[in-house]
């Protein structure tokens, strides 16, 4: 099965009014699994188990995960009020108003507004509670990250057949250039003996040998049955069910050998013209292939 490396995932865990857990992934190719995770700062603690779930779910890519945690219940903060500060504070307010004679009420409320008198104290959570909740909201941003991941590979399967039909056309047609090209060296030996040895019977036994020479150096052959072959193993490989990025890209870097051995030994315009189509073809598999699982 093809699944693409470039995803996004997205779970959503609420328990009535007193929390909340949002979780967002996404992914772009890479040659290895890269977890990177940000989560609050009271998780830290659990981001080992968050990579160990991921990690038996994913293979390859580059994956981003944001996870946002919210406590709205009674218990979520407390205040805590700092007496000793509060006095400190209404005592230099006192002074203030003796020294310069100025008459103004001291209420409770302008020395709560003062700093660090009244502050918030957030309830620490327990950290294996957390965890059982996350976990499975985990799987589900995974789910829906996976289901991305095999819904664009599919798209990606159903192009690179395509360019593989197009590919054994055109080879299919370099086989049929190569079969004509001993007559082509024939002919052309032929006529370049008869202009520079006008009159002179021709050898057809040294005459075949030669042709026989040369076109033993351009034979592709062998480089048109490899191409068959990697051609037929990158159709079965698209059909395995398990990650095979690594596998395409060795076979997609064996067929552009044989093209370039083909196109090296090719003197024939079509021929070298097919060839170019081919390594274009190819070249935009790669970059697919690198996108792949």
């Amino acid at each position: 099965m093809v699944k693409s490396m470039t995803s996004f995932g997205r779970a959503q865990s609420e328990d009535g009014n007193s929390h909340l857990f949002s979780i967002e992934m996404k992914s772009v190719n890479n040659r290895y699994l890269d977890i990177n995770v940000r989560l609050p700062k009271f998780m830290i603690a659990l981001e080992e188990e968050i990579r160990k779930i991921i990690n038996k779910r994913l293979n390859r890519g580059k994956v981003d995960v944001f996870i946002n945690y919210k406590n709205y219940g009674e218990n979520s903060a407390m205040p805590i009020l700092n007496m000793a500060l509060a006095k400190k504070y209404y005592n230099c307010l006192k002074e203030l108003s003796n020294t310069l004679g100025i008459t103004d009420d001291i209420t409770v409320s302008k020395i709560a507004e003062f700093p660090e008198v009244i502050t918030l104290e957030v309830q620490e959570e327990n950290l294996k509670e957390v965890l059982g909740e996350l976990g499975p909201l985990l799987d589900l941003a995974l789910d829906s990250m996976l289901d991305m991941r095999v819904h664009e590979g599919e798209k990606l399967k159903e192009d690179i057949l395509f360019k593989l039909r197009d590919i054994e056309e055109k080879v299919n047609k370099i086989e049929a250039l190569a079969d004509e090209i001993p007559k082509q060296y024939k002919a052309r030996l032929e006529e370049r003996l008869k202009e520079l040895k006008k009159g002179i019977i021709l050898d057809e036994e040294r005459l075949a040998m030669e042709v026989a020479i040369l076109a033993d150096k351009a034979a592709v052959d062998e480089e048109i049955t490899r191409l068959h072959s990697h051609l037929d193993q990158m159709r079965k490989t698209l059909n395995i069910n398990e990650p095979i990025g690594r596998k395409l890209d060795f076979i997609v870097q064996e067929m552009n050998r044989e093209t370039n051995t083909i196109g090296s030994k090719s003197n024939d315009m079509d021929m070298t013209n097919a060839v170019i189509n081919i390594k274009n073809l190819i070249e935009k598999i790669r970059e697919q292939v690198q996108n792949i699982e």
